[in-house]
């Protein structure tokens, strides 16, 4: 007695079985795409990065951790230095007559063209009456802005970093050729390295100004018990008009600083954030940079 539920022998093994059962998605054949999936297709092959002309994306190591760490730190404690230390000038010139000194001034001997800065420049900023304050921030926060710099100093040495930073004799002339290709003076293109000329000279300048408002001001700071640094750098009165001077080549560092990083884009500022440089390369030619690699979207 046959029994309903037994299970019937596996007929597909025959000709029409065969013939009439859906083949499995290997067996059947690739039917050619349609124009709007060849347009799908191609429109998210671009957003990996690449194109028909096989274009690559290359990263480019650009700054490590630590000197971007150490660079966006210098950042607030300078902005402080310099204005814990308004607070202060803004009580030594607010008498131009009674406090006349030869040191905040443009002039030669006793004839002055200019002093910094006027009255309502500290009227619009809130910078009067501040003296204590002034002190107390900048006496404070010198320290930190000594450690970060020294810190700089000593990561660039044992790293080897030193080597892209300092200037060597061919920084003058390609720094000439730097500002003449920015002003638009030369068509010259320049050549493709982590420092140019004219940042190497500029940042290494950087670095001995640091050094220098360091020991400017250690000698106001203490001008008996660091007599030996006050001497060094001209005596007291020398040491008060190095520092004032140095600040002011800060804030012009900085503003040409920000310029650059304008003028240079995003990619550029990107890189001080997550240490590379992001550009497109060709694949045939993936020209192998130090201290860099090459990614290929394919």
């Amino acid at each position: 007695m046959n029994d309903p539920d037994q299970t019937q022998p596996d007929d597909m093994t025959s000709p029409a079985a065969a013939e009439s059962s859906p083949k499995s998605p290997i067996d059947q054949p690739i039917a050619p795409a349609s124009p709007q999936d060849a347009g799908s297709f191609d429109s998210r092959r671009e957003s990996t990065g690449t194109s028909p002309d096989r274009c690559a994306v290359k990263l480019e190591y650009k700054h490590s951790l630590a000197i971007r760490w150490l660079h966006w730190i210098n950042f607030p404690l300078l902005a402080l230095m310099i204005y814990s230390g308004l607070l202060i000038y803004w009580a030594d010139s607010q008498h131009e007559g009674l406090n006349a000194h030869r040191v905040f001034r443009v002039g030669f001997g006793g004839w002055t063209l200019f002093r910094l800065f006027p009255a309502w420049f500290y009227s619009s900023l809130h910078l009067k009456f501040q003296l204590a304050k002034g002190l107390g921030y900048h006496f404070f926060f010198m320290w930190f802005f000594a450690l970060n710099g020294a810190a700089y100093v000593l990561y660039t040495f044992f790293s080897g970093e030193w080597r892209d930073l300092v200037p060597n004799r061919h920084s003058f002339t390609e720094a000439t050729e730097v500002i003449l290709h920015d002003l638009g003076f030369s068509k010259h293109h320049l050549p493709r390295r982590k420092f140019n000329g004219a940042q190497r000279l500029a940042y290494t300048g950087v670095i001995l100004m640091g050094a220098g408002s360091l020991l400017t001001g250690l000698a106001i700071y203490k001008p008996t018990q660091l007599h030996v640094i006050t001497a060094l750098v001209g005596g007291y009165e020398m040491a008060r008009w190095f520092h004032f001077w140095l600040t002011i080549a800060y804030v012009g560092f900085f503003l040409v600083h920000v310029c650059q990083v304008i003028r240079s884009g995003w990619n550029s500022f990107r890189a001080m954030i997550i240490g590379y440089q992001i550009s497109p390369a060709e694949l045939a030619e993936r020209d192998e940079v130090s201290n860099g690699q090459d990614i290929s979207a394919r």
